[in-house]
């Protein structure tokens, strides 16, 4: 039997590229990975962001480990002066949980700096910079999430005493799900329907103190709590919040936008869609997220699929490695270059968030709506898709996928939220179908991102593929999802209008498009990333050899779109069967050119066996080692003889049969 470590030994020797430097690229540039390295560095020296053992860990344990990681992440921090948001992420990486202080990091601080007056800012910042306080965001209630003009959740001003109070007037008014409220949080930036002399102003954002800051002990008038044990995220004290007659000054309503003066007068913003700014970067985030987590889990199955061997081909020659079966390649590879096409569009989504930023701290609010339909649409899509490839990855790796030692497991359940929180997929990709309609109908207000919507498909407009080679060629794979989404697009806007035509109103109508209107959104984001894709590696400046391998992930990731949504391609006769045949036909090819390099390409990711935290995809190869002496340490085998023996079992064992 030949050994793992050989075998990963063997593949990193069948490599055409240098992997350090597809490293760089991804990382953004040798300094970048520097510095990456080094913050890394922080964590895997210090003991005490050890995870060694954490699957064995009870939720109150976790919870509580949670927290010391917490604490310690702080002081470190400060001790090495880090403040850059993304050398946080790049830290919060490697330990590979998420932290009870998530979203004070994630949601508040950016908040009070991107919705707070420059006084709110100079009085809260430097609060929660220095860990003096920690916040959350409490927006979702128990009866509403995505649906944010329903929250019920009030406050009232009072001239008087110059002063808010917030209450929460019914049971579906909790507030509910945000993380790091439950047990750590001090305050929250809360969301609330403001009311001045009985009228309704719409949802505004206020500064709630929730925990005394001696004893942490819940301030008067709330009830806060844990909302108990969840899927993943075991770390995290998801809460509830309930309020009576909360008072906060007035000054602790966010008003860089919008103002409320001391007798009572409103000023609306500028613009309603400047709060867009916050939830761009969050999906934005998300966006990376998804093709981290992928990229994770892709990585894991595939080394471990290099490992793995399976079922003698001939009798008594060595069996096969697992990712030689093509079936295994047609499970991974695809997972493979969506992580890739992720991590791509991700940085696009970054860099147009960050030129946003400051064009809106500028006064320039021209991108907004546009940022927000993309961003939308992409945070769906991107994050659909990783959930279901990470749980593609663990059902390639059989058994031993299922055990907690895998990896996968844990990160399958921390990433299975990101389809419902921060707005739930379908009622994003609808978000994301009405901006694209409304370009459609009107194209003064197109951005040149969406100009393709303008252009009409030609009646009878065939694909220009003559041979299975032609489907090499990135251009005409983006005409491909071009076509398509154009397509989706002019079909949802006619089924709407047939809708109204039969005298239904708006409302309804759009209901009864909703099916088609999330069909046109998914094949615009297809679209958009698969573009992206070929767009960012073609300006690309490396080797030869990543070049062409990065090019076929992205002719694998293109075709596998092709041939798992077959039918909207076939139904206009945009794309033939022949043509079909040699899409599949190439995918098989394209994973032969990508078989020598397939472990080069998961290494270049270069993530740390701890932030893996997996017998099965460590940068040894030592799976089946790391997966006994993992069981050994289970607590069930503290004991040659369980306590439940003396108590049950025996008695089952001595009774008369």
């Amino acid at each position: 039997m030949a050994s793992p470590s050989s075998d990963l030994d063997r593949e990193r020797r069948k490599c055409t590229f240098i992997v350090a430097e597809l490293t760089d690229i991804i990382n953004g540039g040798r300094e970048k990975t520097e510095r990456r390295r080094y913050l890394e560095s922080i964590i895997l020296n210090d003991p005490i962001f050890g995870n060694k053992d954490s699957h064995f860990l009870s939720r109150e344990e976790k919870y509580s480990n949670g927290v010391m990681k917490s604490k310690r992440l702080s002081e470190v921090l400060k001790e090495h002066n880090i403040e850059n948001p993304q050398d946080y992420k790049i830290m919060l990486n490697v330990i590979g949980e998420s932290l009870p202080i998530g979203l004070h990091n994630s949601m508040f601080r950016p908040t009070i700096r991107d919705q707070g007056t420059d006084e709110q800012r100079k009085k809260w910042l430097p609060l929660a910079n220095d860990y003096k306080i920690i916040g959350t965001y409490a927006q979702t209630e128990l009866g509403h999430g995505t649906f944010i003009r329903g929250l019920e959740t009030t406050s009232t001003y009072d001239p008087k005493r110059e002063e808010f109070v917030l209450n929460t007037p019914t049971l579906t008014a909790t507030k509910w799900w945000p993380g790091c409220l439950g047990k750590t949080s001090t305050h929250a930036v809360v969301m609330a329907q403001l009311y001045i002399k009985n009228q309704c102003y719409g949802l505004h954002s206020f500064i709630v103190q929730l925990r005394s800051l001696k004893d942490h002990s819940p301030m008067p008038g709330v009830t806060v709590g844990d909302i108990g044990n969840k899927v993943g995220l075991e770390t995290n004290d998801n809460g509830f919040l309930a309020m009576d007659n909360v008072r906060i000054p007035r000054e602790n309503m966010l008003m860089r936008h919008a103002q409320v003066y001391p007798d009572g007068t409103y000023r609306k913003p500028a613009n309603p869609r400047l709060a867009y700014g916050a939830m761009v970067l969050v999906r934005a985030t998300i966006v990376a997220g998804s093709a981290t987590n992928l990229s994770k889990a892709a990585t894991i199955a595939i080394r471990y699929s290099c490992v793995r061997r399976q079922t003698e081909a001939k009798p008594g020659e060595l069996e096969p490695q697992i990712i030689d079966y093509v079936t295994q390649q047609h499970k991974l590879v695809p997972q493979l270059a969506t992580a890739y096409a992720f991590a791509w569009i991700a940085r696009y989504m970054m860099s147009t968030y960050h030129a946003l930023h400051a064009d809106i701290e500028s006064g320039h609010l021209g991108a907004l709506q546009e940022l927000h339909g993309i961003s939308s649409g992409l945070k769906a899509f991107t994050a659909e898709m990783s959930v279901s490839g990470i749980e593609v990855c663990r059902r390639a790796c059989g058994g031993h996928g299922f055990s907690a030692a895998s990896g996968l497991v844990s990160i399958y359940k921390d990433w299975l939220p990101s389809c419902t929180y921060e707005g739930e997929n379908t009622v994003l990709y609808l978000q994301t179908a009405r901006f694209l309609l409304k370009c459609f109908r009107q194209p003064s207000i197109t951005p040149s991102s969406m100009s393709y919507i303008l252009i009409k498909p030609l009646p009878g407009a065939r694909w220009g593929v003559k041979s299975p080679e032609d489907l090499m060629k990135p251009i005409l794979l983006v005409e491909a999802f071009e076509h398509r989404a154009q397509r989706t697009i002019k079909s949802a806007a006619q089924f709407l209008e047939s809708q109204i035509s039969q005298g239904l109103d708006t409302s309804e109508a759009m209901n009864r498009s909703g099916i088609e209107f999330v069909r046109c959104a998914k094949a615009h984001c297809y679209y958009f990333v698969t573009r992206n894709f070929f767009q960012s590696t073609a300006q690309l400046k490396c080797s030869k050899e990543i070049k062409e391998s990065l090019l076929t992930l992205g002719v694998v990731f293109a075709l596998n779109g092709i041939a798992d949504n077959s039918g909207e391609f076939l139904e206009d006769c945009f794309v033939t069967g022949t043509q079909m045949e040699f899409v599949r036909e190439r995918i098989q090819y394209c994973y032969k050119q990508l078989r020598p390099n397939l472990v080069g390409l998961v290494d270049a990711f270069a993530f740390a066996d701890q932030s893996l935290n997996s017998a099965l995809g460590a940068y040894d190869g030592d799976v089946y080692n790391r997966l006994y002496n993992w069981a050994k340490r289970a607590p069930l085998n503290k004991t040659d003889v369980h306590s439940s023996y003396h108590k049950y079992l025996r008695s089952i064992l001595k009774s008369k049969i």
